[in-house]
């Protein structure tokens, strides 16, 4: 049996009006130090994000979102926060801000697989849940 790692985690949002405090979770971020391992992915739901603010420019919020991933994989390309240690760039990621941007605050878990984590964090926090159907009078 595999050990169990502590891993750190935050909810990625986007905030149209940052006034309104609404928002939609767009994606994960999971860290783990032990194990040397940042990651996120995003999942936008631009019909969901577009029924909060219709005036809102997607194409700005997809560019910014798609930073996240690069600057939790490192690297030149990355820019000079991605240049940062990997727990640093965490930090970095979910330090609080009042932008359209945000994230929630950290948790931490335990697991044995972290790949399954962020699996797990986008089924139960990012993406819809299904419809309930309504039961109909025979």
């Amino acid at each position: 049996m595999r050990d169990h790692l502590t891993y750190d985690y935050a909810i990625i949002r986007v905030v149209p009006k940052v006034e309104r405090e609404e928002f939609i979770n767009v994606g994960v971020i999971v860290s783990c130090a032990t194990s040397r391992f940042l990651e996120a992915r995003i999942e936008l739901d631009q019909q969901r994000l577009m029924a909060l603010d219709p005036t809102l420019d997607i194409d700005m919020i997809c560019s910014h979102l798609a930073v996240i991933p690069i600057i939790c994989a490192g690297g030149k390309e990355s820019g000079p926060i991605g240049q940062l240690p990997q727990r640093e760039r965490f930090h970095w990621i979910v330090a609080p801000r009042s932008t359209i941007i945000q994230t929630s605050r950290v948790h931490t878990g335990l697991c044995q697989d972290l790949t399954a984590v962020i699996e797990h964090l986008l089924q139960t926090m990012v993406r819809p849940a299904p419809a309930k159907q309504n039961c109909s009078a025979v």
